[in-house]
């Protein structure tokens, strides 16, 4: 039901920015360049192959297994065209720490670069670079129960990109784009006993929801 509620929102949302009237792309390119600062959230649902860290949603022993997570994010423009996107993770650390005990912290910084096409699609496309910090079982663990193994501490770097395509009216402050996100991440146990080490690779179906602050 919540699947399918999403889709219909998202279907929604492009059919009121097909619906808008068409601008030049210098004043699409205006607008954006004159929005210093932009808030909003992040929408992922994904996958990764992770031979670390325990998966809530797969049975002990599987490396890796669905992802999803709702983050906030704050975007500066640089200069014309071009922005640094930084994104703070909520949904998938507070569930984590809620409901298993564990950590999984994923923030990251984007250098986004925007090619202006008709006014109302812009391609917007950078390079991504993050931490990846980690608390709990590895992948063998289960979740609950004697079964569950130790908890360590393990982090890395996330290194990864960012393409997709951004739905805009330049006359209103609320913007929505769609994207890729593939990534990949080393880890490294730290005071780790065990001496756990793997690497994450993943990507994600990112929809971003965008608010002016102009």
């Amino acid at each position: 039901m919540k699947l399918r509620a999403f889709k219909i929102f998202a279907v929604a949302a492009f059919s009121l920015w097909l619906a808008a009237p068409t601008v030049s792309a210098q004043e699409a390119t205006d607008q954006v360049t004159n929005n210093s600062l932009i808030l909003g959230f992040k929408v992922s649902a994904g996958g990764r192959y992770d031979d670390v860290r325990m998966c809530v949603a797969t049975p002990a022993g599987t490396k890796g297994g669905p992802a999803l997570d709702i983050s906030f994010f704050t975007e500066i423009g640089l200069k014309e065209d071009v922005s640094l996107l930084v994104n703070i993770p909520v949904m998938r650390p507070l569930l984590f720490a809620g409901a298993f005990k564990m950590l999984q912290f994923e923030p990251e910084v984007s250098l986004l670069f925007r090619h202006v096409n008709d006014g109302k699609v812009d391609v917007v496309a950078g390079p991504t670079l993050g931490m990846v910090f980690h608390y709990g079982p590895d992948y063998e663990s289960d979740r609950t129960g004697d079964a569950r193994g130790p908890s360590f501490f393990a982090m890395g770097p996330k290194i990864g990109a960012y393409v997709g395509l951004d739905f805009k009216k330049p006359n209103d402050k609320f913007n929505f784009g769609l994207g890729l996100s593939p990534y990949a991440a080393p880890l490294f146990g730290i005071n780790d006993e065990n001496d756990h080490r793997g690497v994450v690779v993943g990507g994600s179906l990112d929809g971003l929801f965008r608010f002016s602050t102009k």
